[in-house]
């Protein structure tokens, strides 16, 4: 089975975003909410599609996460896990990101 069978990419804008706390071991954490907008194309037919996803940053990343533009679009790449151990809910753990080009 390959190891990147849980893999989430998507461009987003940081909709919202704490402020950087740490972990009781001393992780550093920034959580945040994501806003998607695309227009893909499902069986010939494009759809507007736009969500919010909880996220996460953790750790090295954290610190140039909590230092991003709020409201920017950025290329993220993660992927899905619970929000707690016995939740149903899905959070976004962001391991990469990168501003996205935007078209004028």
């Amino acid at each position: 089975m390959s190891q990147l069978n849980n893999t989430l990419q998507l461009i987003a804008e940081i909709a919202e975003r704490e402020v950087l706390r740490y972990t009781p071991a001393g992780i550093p954490i920034v959580s945040a909410i994501l806003l998607s907008r695309s227009s893909p194309h499902e069986a010939g037919i494009q759809r507007q599609v736009e969500f919010e996803i909880a996220a996460l940053a953790i750790g090295e990343i954290s610190g140039r996460f909590n230092q991003t533009v709020l409201g920017g679009q950025y290329w993220f790449t993660g992927f899905l896990a619970r929000k707690s151990r016995n939740g149903r809910s899905l959070v976004f753990h962001i391991t990469e990101f990168a501003a996205a080009e935007t078209a004028a």
